[in-house]
């Protein structure tokens, strides 16, 4: 028998990083916590970071909704396409995990859990959306492109996001995740967030920290200075300490951040109180 040459095991490791990482194998799951009573009918899908490249489920997925839903909020872990570690390693593509994957992924989510409103407890006109760095871009960007529409999400919640796509603080990576190795300017500039905030985009929670050392906090400041020139409901959080990607465990972050949960809450029941007292 032959020795097994290095040659050979970097085929055999190239195989498995272009058929893990690039085909749909892991795109599109949807993980509900409903909760035992929903006074409000809120529900949130949550969408984990992840550079478009992978997905943090743990902490940014699962833990945050554990969370929510320990507050009496429906939540669901949205697993959307990504790229992929064999894209992220070999800078290549294989099976079209690219824009707009994830955003149709979840614009499928908000639609399936519509559809199952009456199971999951929660009203079909409060279901929003929360994500984390990547995951922060996708949400505000289908905030964006859904407003006015009946998919349109009842809030959007980016925390610490991935925002814009051409600024010099844009996160190259995500940027590369979201769009390929080459992307036009045009689509860059068309998902860069900061320049496309709608007149009737719904309202926004930002949240992010000074010593972010993965995602420049300057892609926050940019949403919020867009959102305050289009007068968007919006509240913005903003920390000096704190870092990246902690979700909702207070063990990953600062005492300072993890105040964001207090706060989201705080800002979750003004909404529904305004949106009830409208009606």
């Amino acid at each position: 028998m032959k020795q097994f040459s290095h040659f050979s095991f970097f085929i055999l490791l190239l195989s498995f990083f272009i058929f893990f990482g690039g085909k749909n194998v892991f795109a599109y799951k949807l993980t509900a916590y409903v909760p035992t009573e929903n006074p409000t009918g809120t529900g949130v899908i949550v969408c984990p970071g992840g550079s478009y490249f992978w997905l943090d489920k743990k902490t940014e997925g699962h833990g945050v909704a554990r969370w929510l839903c320990d507050n009496g909020i429906a939540a669901f872990v949205l697993e959307y396409s990504h790229g992929g570690w064999g894209a992220f390693a070999f800078h290549m593509r294989t099976g079209g995990r690219i824009f707009p994957a994830g955003f149709n992924d979840l614009r499928r989510a908000l639609n399936e859990v519509r559809a199952k409103s009456i199971e999951y407890g929660v009203r079909t006109d409060r279901i929003g959306c929360m994500g984390f760095s990547a995951g922060g871009h996708l949400v505000m960007h289908a905030g964006e492109q859904l407003a006015g529409t009946n998919a349109c999400p009842f809030f959007v919640a980016p925390m610490y996001p991935v925002i814009s796509m051409t600024h010099p603080c844009t996160h190259k990576r995500s940027r590369r995740g979201l769009l390929g190795e080459r992307p036009s300017r045009a689509m860059k500039d068309s998902l860069s967030l900061e320049n496309r905030v709608p007149a009737n985009c719904p309202p926004v929670f930002i949240m992010n920290c000074d010593d972010d050392p993965i995602v420049h906090y300057h892609n926050a400041e940019l949403m919020d200075s867009a959102l305050t020139v289009h007068q968007i409901p919006h509240h913005y959080e903003h920390y000096r300490t704190g870092g990246h990607g902690f979700g909702a465990t207070p063990e990953k972050t600062t005492n300072e951040a993890i105040q964001w949960k207090t706060r989201f809450l705080v800002w979750l029941k003004e909404l529904i109180d305004y949106n009830s007292q409208q009606r």
